[in-house]
């Protein structure tokens, strides 16, 4: 059964059944859906399609074929991880998930994937004729990817981690653009196949990307400033009697904080076009095109 399994192969019609036609190739009989069949195969015939072992270790043989084949890469998502064997990835058929073996995945399991990641795979058969999931590297990555654009710089992307090292992490986004995390660049390692919102920090004449997971300065609002805007919010009119030149004592018992704190939660929030200050007050920004003092 050699070089049958996880690939394109034609075999004859021999039998049917009312649930399924009985298909010879190279001595062994797949079984074949009459479900996915539209017009009645006749006895005799010829049939084409993708083979494989379903998941009740009966030989099946599909019209559906995956894009994920033996030397043919294709994506598929993590639908569950079981930590003596690996992943278990969806690659379309109905009834047979594909495992990525555990000796190919990150060596801490808290770097696997999860339920929803994706993975690009292809599919191997062992000496036992079992099919397994094979992992793309970097070159098949560098094969279909595609040169990113100098315009690119400080964009939001959407990118998938493929390869996790200790200098940092290399993805591919949505539009097939390479890219790099530096671990400064992040708060924690992403998982394999994780899909990840970062922004481009550099743009590099190969056309590979440098990105960071970190947010911009103006994004980075922390407690404090989420603490004075929901004050804002939730005032009358929009304002509060407070500035960057209020008194210490006043600021630390209306807001409980240090009047560091509060000018560097205003500062944020200025940056963020959240508020502005004027007349020794602070005002809730209703319109973001409002100037600034």
């Amino acid at each position: 059964m050699a070089d049958l399994l996880g690939r394109i192969i034609a075999g004859k019609v021999t039998d049917e059944n009312e649930t399924a036609y009985f298909v010879q190739v190279a001595g062994n009989t797949f079984y074949l859906d009459k479900a996915e069949i539209k017009k009645p195969l006749k006895l005799g015939s010829n049939f084409k399609g993708f083979a494989y072992e379903n998941e009740d270790h009966d030989l099946q043989i599909t019209r559906d074929a995956p894009q994920v084949q033996v030397d043919h890469y294709g994506m598929g998502t993590v639908v569950r991880n079981q930590r003596t064997l690996g992943v278990f990835v969806d690659i379309g058929l109905p009834n047979k998930d594909i495992v990525v073996s555990l000796d190919d995945l990150p060596a801490m399991m808290e770097l696997w994937p999860q339920q929803g990641d994706q993975l690009m795979i292809a599919l191997r058969e062992d000496n036992k004729h079992r099919l397994w999931g094979v992992l793309a590297d970097g070159d098949i990555y560098q094969a279909i990817a595609q040169p990113a654009n100098k315009r690119m710089q400080n964009a939001n992307v959407i990118a998938r981690a493929y390869q996790l090292k200790l200098v940092g992490t290399r993805v591919m986004t949505d539009h097939y653009e390479l890219g790099f995390i530096h671990p400064n660049e992040r708060e924690t390692e992403p998982r394999l196949g994780e899909e990840l919102h970062a922004r481009v920090i550099g743009v590099h004449d190969d056309g590979t990307l440098n990105l960071s997971l970190r947010p911009r300065t103006f994004e980075a609002i922390d407690d404090d400033a989420s603490m004075l805007l929901a004050a804002l919010e939730h005032s009358d009119d929009g304002h509060l009697d407070f500035s960057d030149k209020s008194d210490p004592a006043a600021i630390k018992a209306y807001f409980g904080i240090s009047k560091g704190q509060f000018k560097r939660a205003i500062g944020h929030l200025l940056k963020a076009r959240k508020i502005t200050q004027h007349d020794g007050q602070l005002w809730l920004v209703t319109d973001p095109d409002t100037p600034q003092d």
